[in-house]
């Protein structure tokens, strides 16, 4: 990276960091989403060409950083509206009480959970650990991102990628 682009990018970043971060935070409404997105934006605006011809760079900083935020919300709603289609619906008839914990009952929940743990066994490693880290830790996306090393996008993936293993090895037995 030459000089100049150099720092431009050290100017934006000392200038526009932390307003680019409440920015975003203001979409989101998660400051630790935000602070992965500005710093995703900063990745992007490093790797163009040249940013020396860009008429605005800041202005540009802020719509790569708007694009990135709405994108994660999109995705955010896509995998909501797909866990609440695996949610039974409210009001659902599951039996009284008096069935909840008959022996059918009992046998047919842990035939469900032994499948659900075979499919976990199935998934490959990465796609297991943030899955499990997620629901039985309660980890954030940006957590388990964090602690994997790997991007928000990628947990998010990942996550998506253990729920249809489940709900297609669920709805196979």
């Amino acid at each position: 990276m030459n000089r100049s682009r150099h720092s431009l990018l050290e100017k934006l970043f000392t200038q526009h960091g932390q307003p680019l971060v409440r920015f975003i935070a203001r979409i989101t409404r998660n400051t630790e989403d935000a602070e992965d997105i500005a710093q995703q934006a900063f990745v992007r605006l490093q790797k163009m060409n040249s940013t020396t011809e860009l008429d605005n760079p800041r202005a540009y900083l802020y719509q790569i950083a708007n694009n990135l935020a709405v994108d994660q919300l999109r995705r955010g709603k896509l995998h909501q509206e797909y866990l609440n289609q695996q949610r039974p619906a409210e009001g659902e008839d599951f039996g009284g009480p008096e069935e909840s914990l008959s022996p059918e009952r009992v046998l047919a929940a842990r035939q469900k959970l032994q499948t659900i743990y075979d499919t976990m066994d199935k998934l490959p490693l990465k796609c297991r650990q943030a899955f499990l880290l997620h629901r039985t830790r309660g980890l954030s996306y940006s957590e388990i991102a964090h602690e994997m090393n790997i991007s928000v996008s990628s947990v998010e993936k990942y996550i998506l990628q253990a729920l249809r293993a489940c709900k297609k090895h669920a709805e196979a037995n």
